[in-house]
Parts: structure tokens; C-alpha cells; sequence
């Protein structure tokens, strides 16, 4: 297991407090450094692999346009993690984005393997252009699992990219399991979300898009108790 006080000497990393986490026994960092992210994500045991999108020598991330939340348990191992990027997508569409693989790699012609492929139908998909705020590589530890700290998780992302992005679109891409068992928290879904194959990784999935607006994403933030609200305007001036 990894040990934190290794992990996070590299990574600029925030503790934040989550009273709905400390009752899981979990103890919450953000941070910003995306190369230290890959190398806590690879050495998870039982993690799957991180999508391109999140690695730096696939698809670099500009400072203020991506962060990252681990969750350590009472032992400082890592139980749960999750990223976020930031998309400019003013001249495209998240469609678009993903079918071009650009959503994946800074340079398809370059990183992409020959056979990569990925397939968007999901009609709203087409319709999310400028600020897109992508949530993606969410992992619990299966022991967790069942307990809440998955909505911990995205609710902490939700939280922190509305304050850091105020984006015009929120989304992800999801299996379906996530939607049966009812764990995936935004308001809408959509299959044909991604059609997936990127070789190198051994990534083979057929996913749905999961989204919502930038005004639904602000509704849901105004809800939010005090103590939400000051963490994410906390973290949003750091």
C-alpha cells in the first residue's frame, strides 16, 4: 500500500475537511501535480489504469486547469481517488473532442495508437461547447465501497470545479453499472456516451455520458450548506 507522507512530498496538496469523510474514517487532499497523481494511481493496488487524459506524457494539463482528490484511510493508504481537467471547447463540441481523441491525447497523431478509436452518439454531447469541466478516473477501494465515499468524492469535485471553473458544462463519461446501482450523481445520462478502445491502456468500454449545465451545477452549489461553501471558497483563493 502507499504510504501519504511518500506520496505527497512532491504534490502542492490541500487537506480539506469533510465532516461526512471523517465518519468514513477518511481524510481528504487536492492537489494539483499530475505526474505525482500517476504515480500514486499506479501504485494503488487493484486500480485499473489511469486514462490518458490525466497523464502528462499523453496530455499535459496547464496550472489552473486540473486537479486531483485522494482519499487516505485511518493508515494513510489510499481508499478512493478522483480528477478533473478543465476543456476549452469554444471552437468545437465535447463530441467532437472525444472522437477526434483529443479529449485524450494533446496530439493524436503522435500519442494515439494506430487502432484507437472512440465513437459519441449521445446527442447532447454535440451541444457542450466552451468551458467543459471533465470529471473522470473515479476509483474506490473495494473495502469502501457501499459507504458513501463515492459521493463524498464527486461531491467535493463538483464543489471545487464550480469554484475554480464556474464552467458552462459539467460532465463524465460512466459505465452503466454506475446508473443501476444509482451511485453517479448528476442529473442527466445518456447512452452512447463513448464507444472506447484505446489500446495502450487496454481500455475497452462502452460508456454513457453523464452531464449538466453550468446553471444546474450553480442551483446545486447554492444548496450547499455553509460549511461546503466555505471549503470550495476557501480552495478556490489558494
Amino acid at each position: 500500500m502507499l504510504v501519504a507522507g511518500n506520496a505527497f512530498h512532491v504534490a502542492r496538496s490541500l487537506q480539506v475537511r469533510d465532516d461526512a469523510a471523517e465518519k468514513n474514517g477518511i481524510k481528504l487532499l487536492i492537489g494539483f501535480d499530475f505526474h505525482e497523481y500517476v504515480s500514486i494511481a499506479r501504485a494503488t493496488p487493484t486500480k485499473g489504469p489511469t486514462f490518458p487524459n490525466f497523464r502528462p506524457d499523453r496530455s499535459p494539463i496547464k496550472e489552473g486547469e486540473g486537479y486531483w482528490i485522494i482519499g487516505l484511510d485511518k493508515n494513510n493508504n489510499v481508499a478512493g481517488l478522483e480528477a478533473a481537467r478543465l476543456y476549452d471547447l469554444s471552437q468545437t463540441n465535447f463530441a467532437e473532442h472525444l472522437q477526434s481523441l483529443k479529449a485524450f491525447y494533446a496530439n493524436p497523431a503522435i500519442h494515439a495508437h494506430p487502432e484507437d478509436r472512440c465513437i459519441c452518439t449521445a446527442p447532447s454531447a454535440k451541444k457542450m461547447t466552451g468551458k467543459v469541466a471533465y470529471h473522470g478516473d473515479l476509483w474506490v477501494r473495494r473495502d469502501f465501497r457501499g459507504q458513501g465515499v463515492r459521493k463524498i468524492l464527486t461531491g467535493l469535485t463538483h464543489a471545487v470545479s464550480f469554484a475554480m471553473w464556474a464552467p458552462d458544462f459539467l460532465c463524465a463519461i460512466v459505465e452503466r453499472w454506475t446508473l443501476d446501482k444509482n451511485v453517479d450523481d448528476m442529473l442527466h445520462h445518456e447512452p452512447g456516451g463513448a464507444i472506447l478502445r484505446l489500446v495502450e491502456d487496454d481500455i475497452v468500454e462502452d460508456n454513457w455520458l453523464s452531464w449538466e449545465t453550468g446553471e444546474e451545477l450553480r442551483s446545486w452549489f447554492d444548496r450547499c450548506s455553509r460549511t461546503d461553501l466555505s471549503l470550495a471558497t476557501s480552495f478556490s483563493s489558494t
